[in-house]
């Protein structure tokens, strides 16, 4: 090249650096690879396979319903309880695979992030995917059952339903790209994630009704309304409306201000996402050498 010939570097990019997750619809392909090898090796070398999607859930139902049910009566006010809990249940499965698969998504593929550059926000995403496709098999049987007992399906409930999805999805995304990020350099984020994990089914009206909680904290508004705007709080409530509401003949009531509750939990969202891009992208930096 002779002197003074200058080349034209503006259709490249830095190398390392993206656009976050905007990258990722650019990379599909390679999330759909990524989403295959997810789902592919979950059950390898499994006797049962895929059948685990379905027994795990179930087992899980099955000790609620006893210990919480049976046990302690808590049903003894809510009609189709069973349908109650476990229209609970799935919602927070989801939540707690999701959030846990992306926080680990980095680590468990060290080998890729250390010897290529690619979006890195992509193996979170491919993480919630694949809890994703493991939640449907749940919703299956969450449908079968409703309709087995009389469900009437309307347009209000399913939409509430699929809002409840996206801001579960949504949150567990923004709480994982940050404690992924966090987990590359401090192992020990991982045991909080434990921990968020653990209080997620406990502080959600799943193995009760909010009108328990209201009853404990009527002197307290404000503690109730932090509660209900709870993303996951929300995203629960809107399954019971869309799924085990119509299944029985009593009408459910919520707080006249769930609406509200509601653009919170969708704020706490955005929050959570904005919070959660920042600080993943504040840590790839050092990825490969953290790793």
């Amino acid at each position: 090249m002779s002197v003074g010939t200058r080349l034209d570097v503006s259709e490249y990019d830095v190398p390392g650096r993206g656009r976050g997750l905007l990258d990722v619809f650019q990379w599909r392909y390679l999330l759909r690879l990524l989403v295959r090898k997810g789902t592919a090796t979950r059950y390898r070398n499994s006797v049962l396979g895929w059948v685990w999607s379905y027994v795990k859930p179930a087992s899980q139902f099955l000790i609620y319903y006893f210990v919480m049910g049976i046990i302690l009566q808590f049903h003894r006010d809510v009609q189709n309880f069973a349908i109650y809990l476990f229209a609970g249940v799935v919602v927070v499965n989801l939540f707690n695979e999701a959030f846990g698969n992306a926080t680990n998504a980095i680590v468990d593929n060290r080998a890729l992030v250390k010897k290529i550059y690619l979006p890195r926000e992509l193996f979170p995403i491919a993480a919630i995917i694949v809890a994703f496709v493991h939640f449907l098999p749940q919703l299956v049987i969450l449908l079968l059952v409703c309709l087995l007992v009389g469900w009437t399906p309307t347009l209000l409930g399913l939409g509430g339903a699929l809002l409840g999805i996206i801001l579960v999805v949504a949150f567990a995304l923004g709480l994982g790209l940050f404690f992924s990020g966090l987990n590359v350099r401090f192992r020990d984020a991982q045991n909080f994630v434990d921990l968020i994990k653990m209080f997620s089914t406990w502080t959600s009206p799943v193995l009760y009704t909010w009108a328990l909680v209201a009853d404990a904290l009527r002197d307290h508004d404000w503690l109730l309304f932090l509660y209900m705007s709870n993303p996951l709080t929300v995203a629960v409530e809107l399954f019971h409306v869309g799924f085990w509401e119509p299944t029985t003949t009593q009408s459910y009531v919520l707080p006249e201000w769930f609406g509200y509750a509601s653009l919170v939990a969708v704020g706490v969202t955005l929050v959570a996402l904005v919070a959660g891009q920042w600080t993943f992208r504040r840590f790839e930096r050092t990825f490969a050498q953290d790793l």
